[in-house]
């Protein structure tokens, strides 16, 4: 199962809002489709199943990579949902969006993907690359990287920079101080429902 690459706003009204999948607002508040406006009664595990889909369809994973995110949450110590909300988080895709310098998460894997971002000095084209505390990540030193960077910068995806990051504007420059905490994960979901759902797979 490949990345998603359909409709966003279609998943935004079926799941709720995605900050990392899409800016814009669905005019629609009901889910899509021919039954979306009638109310019925959801079972236990599609519960579990929409929760599992919301960190999917934000982070832009497929289900094999958020099936070993799981496994490697399960290894941490504390919260195996905190822990997996700290992976998906810390990747760089995810970084550099919530630094500003994209407007989505998939728009961010792009300018990772093609070679935009430096890690400590070094291009880093691997959006799922683990950011570590202490290290820093800008923009590469070329005129057309800062350019797309700077257009982006005028239409951020959220407003405000969690506090275990910072950024310059000027020198487009950021740093990971710390992990994540639970409270600035700006994607509205249950991570206990996700762990629960693979419970029986991982």
């Amino acid at each position: 199962m490949s990345r998603y690459r359909g409709p966003r706003l279609r998943v935004v009204r079926r799941l709720g809002e995605l900050p990392g999948l899409s800016r814009k607002t669905p005019r629609h508040a009901y889910p899509p489709g021919q039954h979306g406006q009638s109310r019925r009664k959801r079972s236990e595990y599609a519960i579990r199943l929409e929760e599992k889909q919301k960190l999917r369809f934000n982070y832009g994973i497929n289900e094999k990579q958020l099936l070993r995110y799981v496994r490697k949450a399960r290894r941490a110590t504390g919260s195996t949902g905190e822990a997996l909300l700290q992976l998906l988080e810390m990747r760089l895709d995810n970084t550099v969006f919530r630094l500003g310098m994209a407007g989505t998460i998939p728009g961010a894997r792009q300018l990772v993907n093609h070679g935009h971002v430096t890690v400590n000095g070094r291009v880093v084209d691997i959006a799922s690359y683990q950011c570590r505390p202490g290290e820093i990540i800008s923009v590469r030193d070329r005129d057309a990287s800062r350019r797309l960077v700077q257009t982006n910068m005028e239409y951020p995806g959220l407003a405000n920079i969690p506090s275990h990051l910072e950024f310059d504007k000027n020198t487009m420059t950021g740093k990971v101080n710390s992990m994540v905490e639970r409270e600035w994960v700006a994607l509205s979901v249950n991570e206990l429902l996700v762990v629960e759902y693979y419970s029986r797979k991982a």
